[in-house]
């Protein structure tokens, strides 16, 4: 079946409703009354329901008229992302991109990032790899995403842009036994307590964390699973600073006073898998994260 109305009619009824009434509706699609009038009869007549009743000089929606006006508007929306995703296609604007964020770059950071992108590119899709150590490796090795933002080692063969540098500091629960000694820590105070550790995310895990300094280890797959057992007081460990932000502020969480390595810093950098075939949507992503980086660096 074919259908029995235009897009130009269904675009028709959607302006009378948004801009609330014929004459101005004829005005904002630059048409005449008559013309837009027309439209509204024959969607009445071809579908065998009434779409507005007049008041006065109002023209409203009935119960059916909303029905119309809802799915109506649905189409001609999708009509203009159809239009809009066909002009990326000829500019050769990717339809979806795949990004690797290794998750010790700051969650707020880079949701502010993608915001920014999906606003001016509402039509791209966005697959989102939140990884770990050789995670974020492995995929940019396998040419599985279209940019990547990795910590401080890159993969053999690619380069990368230092977007940010990161400072890690050791804490503990208040409370933890660590923090009862009363006393300046040396390493070796630290053997015999539980150090918290997130899993390196990659398959083959080649990368061997330097941040393991215990045999007694809780290893865990997520940060706030890590922080929580931290809070109730299981372990300690490592942490950006902007990730605990809101524990050492309340109390849940206090620096170790470790006289040695009690800091820890690393960089973070803006990588793509291949940077001559990066597509303008991944260049325009990529723009966007090393500015948004930039202010806070």
């Amino acid at each position: 079946m074919s259908p029995r109305i235009s897009l130009d009619q269904w675009k028709a009824l959607v302006a009378v409703v948004e801009a609330g009434g014929f004459a101005q509706a004829a005005e904002a699609l630059n048409k005449s009354q008559s013309t837009v009038s027309y439209a509204i009869r024959q969607i009445e007549e071809r579908l065998g329901v009434s779409a507005f009743e007049i008041e006065g000089r109002k023209a409203l929606l009935t119960r059916q008229g909303h029905v119309l006006y809802r799915r109506g508007k649905s189409l001609v929306d999708e009509a203009l992302r159809l239009e809009r995703a066909a002009r990326n296609l000829a500019k050769g604007q990717e339809l979806e991109l795949r990004l690797a964020v290794e998750g010790l770059f700051p969650t707020w950071l880079l949701l502010r990032c993608l915001d920014q992108f999906g606003a001016e590119h509402p039509e791209t899709r966005i697959e989102l790899f939140e990884t770990v150590m050789g995670g974020t490796d492995e995929l940019l090795l396998k040419g599985a995403v279209d940019l990547a933002i990795c910590a401080d080692t890159l993969p053999a063969g690619h380069r990368g842009e230092v977007l940010m540098r990161y400072r890690a500091i050791v804490a503990a629960a208040p409370f933890h036994p660590l923090h009862q000694i009363g006393r300046e820590l040396a390493m070796e105070d630290l053997n015999g307590h539980r150090h918290l550790v997130i899993r390196d995310s990659g398959l083959q895990r080649v990368r061997h964390s330097v941040w393991n300094v215990t045999e007694q280890r809780l290893t865990v797959s997520h940060k706030s699973t890590s922080i929580r057992a931290a809070c109730m007081g299981m372990g300690f460990a490592w942490y950006p600073e902007d990730w605990i932000r809101e524990e050492l502020a309340a109390g849940q969480l206090k620096p170790l006073p470790l006289k040695e390595g009690a800091e820890r810093w690393g960089a973070m950098y803006l990588v793509y898998p291949d940077p001559d075939g990066a597509g303008p949507g991944a260049r325009r992503l990529g723009d966007i994260i090393r500015h948004e980086a930039r202010g806070i660096a």
